[in-house]
């Protein structure tokens, strides 16, 4: 089996200053794909851009702007406007109360990044690859898109959204050349618990503590090898969990004695 030279691919990869973003953009720039670069921190894809030089065209961009999103993805420079791969990857936790309790604001902060980002990225892009016939789309859901855990509520119910959208997405473009994958990941240290926890960098932390969790970069090698699979094989999904991750036991909440 004959695997893509990366070096025909171009990459557009959002949410690329940090974590998995920035470990995908260094994977296939590294291996010689073109990369666009989208993200909210300028200096962070600068850093990028010096990384990688002329491989990597940098988009300062909130994907939850519409607007702003397919005017961004409409102008890109030449060679970069014949992207073949998108990885919708932009997303965010926020909080971790019931829902009860939750913030109402943290709620529409997860929507707006992982539902309407999400959407946004795909339908201003997709258009271009099926009237290329060339293109994958790849999206970064979550194993809480399968799996409920206590205070997942909105962030999880994002994540399952993501999956149904990428399972209906391929069942559009099925014919059409362009590939679909959801990647899925359980625990994982980037700057996300920090994110989740509004920059409590102890509770971050406690989250990956006395544990090997995965990195960017294992997440990052999962979305290069479905990506440069022969162009008539499609990896649906992925999901992987930490080794000493597994799934939650059926929880029995006994009312006190």
């Amino acid at each position: 089996m004959s695997m893509l030279d990366p070096r025909t691919l171009t990459v557009i990869v959002t949410g690329a200053t940090s974590g998995i973003g920035a470990a995908t953009v260094r994977r296939f720039a590294g291996a010689g794909a073109r990369v666009v670069a989208v993200g909210r921190r300028a200096d962070r894809l600068e850093g990028l851009k010096a990384e990688f030089g002329d491989l990597v065209h940098t988009l300062e961009l909130d994907v939850r702007d519409e607007a702003a999103t397919f005017t961004a993805f409409s102008s890109l420079p030449a060679p970069f406007d014949a992207y073949n791969v998108v990885f919708a990857n932009a997303g965010l936790a926020r909080g971790l109360e019931p829902a009860y309790e939750a913030s109402l604001d943290d709620w529409k902060t997860m929507v707006d990044t992982n539902v309407n980002g999400v959407l946004y990225t795909v339908r201003a892009t997709l258009p271009a690859m099926v009237a290329r016939r060339e293109g994958h789309v790849v999206f970064t859901g979550s194993v809480a898109g399968t799996y409920a855990y206590p205070g997942g509520n909105v962030y999880g119910a994002s994540k399952a959204f993501v999956k149904l959208f990428a399972m209906n997405v391929y069942a559009d473009v099925a014919g059409k050349g362009v590939r679909v994958t959801n990647i899925e990941p359980g625990l994982t240290e980037t700057e996300f618990s920090s994110v989740r926890f509004a920059g409590d960098a102890g509770r971050a932390e406690k989250v990956y503590a006395d544990m090997a969790p995965m990195t960017g970069e294992d997440i990052a090698e999962q979305v290069f090898f479905a990506c440069t699979l022969p162009r008539h094989v499609n990896i649906n999904s992925i999901e992987s969990m930490a080794a000493q991750q597994t799934f939650a036991p059926l929880a029995v909440k006994r009312d006190p004695a």
